[in-house]
């Protein structure tokens, strides 16, 4: 049974914290966005499309589509320049790829130094053709990152006003909280979804409610393993999911965002598709609340035992 989506969908905003970035609570990943086969009017299109559902923060990273992905989204708002002051752009840095576009680099590796925050940040605003983003993060924690160099480079970006809010995204309770006192940080991005439940038990999200900082989720979905992964946890979690869409009219993914933002530290998912179809099944998510039955069900299906 496929539940028919409401038509007024309509996707709330949160700020992230107290003086936080005001950030669409369906966030638009454009990770993929290269694999997409759009030409530059689609991408306009798919933009003004997620605007409508009030899907109004994008994310990206300089690293996506090796590289190509800030690009390919700057290409749109060069055909389409009134798009900018609609929407939220959010970018990470952080990660050196070996890549043709980038000949200099001789090893994969980490890089939180000053200079290759303020660089990665210029080529960002290069190619997404602004002059401002509203949201950048460190990609992953570095082992050679210097929390004070790291806090001296977001200040200098921020006087500038090249970059509004600063976060990170991957790190670690202690990490979080180790930058956090040196500057202020809208939000850790992590993975989190009912077939990785890891921050919900490692002090991750129990220290951002704790700071009143809402968390990002990325692959909310398992990176699609909820709807093709034979494994039998997976399985089983499917059609528990399913059981629950089922009872309450749901598309199964409404009810995974729906579980996903019932936590008290307030997550924004993370959609990764370039589908609108499927940006309107996530806001669909914001609609409802489950019961605490039906999410104590998913949970206890995700983890494979009974709360104890």
């Amino acid at each position: 049974m496929t539940a028919a989506l409401p038509a007024d969908l309509f996707c709330p905003r949160v700020n992230t914290r107290l003086h936080g970035p005001a950030l669409s609570r369906i966030v638009a990943g454009m990770w993929r966005m290269g694999e997409w086969g759009m030409t530059a009017e689609q991408r306009v299109a798919f933009i003004e499309q997620c605007i409508a559902l009030g899907v109004t923060s994008f994310d990206h990273a300089d690293i996506y589509g090796n590289y190509g992905v800030e690009g390919l989204f700057g290409e749109a708002l060069r055909l389409q320049p009134s798009l900018r002051d609609r929407i939220e752009l959010i970018s990470k840095c952080g990660i050196k790829l070996l890549s043709p576009q980038r000949p200099q680099h001789t090893i994969q590796h980490y890089d939180t130094s000053a200079a290759h925050i303020v660089a990665s940040v210029e080529e960002s605003l290069r190619q997404l053709h602004t002059d401002r983003l509203d949201l950048l993060l460190i990609h992953r924690p570095d082992p050679l990152m210097a929390f004070d160099e790291i806090a001296a480079a977001f200040t200098s970006l921020r006087q500038a006003g090249k970059v509004l809010h600063f976060g990170v995204s991957n790190f670690s309770r202690h990490q979080f909280e180790s930058l956090n006192r040196r500057i202020e940080l809208a939000t850790n991005q992590v993975e989190f979804s009912p077939l990785h439940t890891t921050p919900m038990f490692d002090q991750t999200f129990d220290g951002l409610q704790d700071l009143g900082v809402a968390p990002m989720i990325w692959s909310p979905l398992a990176g699609g393993r909820l709807f093709a992964s034979s494994d039998d946890n997976a399985d089983r979690l499917r059609l528990m999911i399913k059981g629950i869409a089922d009872e309450l009219n749901q598309p199964f993914a409404s009810v995974v965002f729906a579980w996903i933002m019932q936590l008290p530290c307030r997550p924004l998912p993370l959609t990764g598709t370039g589908r609108i179809e499927a940006v309107a099944v996530a806001v669909a998510g914001t609609g409802f609340t489950l019961s605490r039955d039906h999410w104590f069900t998913i949970l206890r299906a995700a983890r494979g035992h009974e709360v104890a």
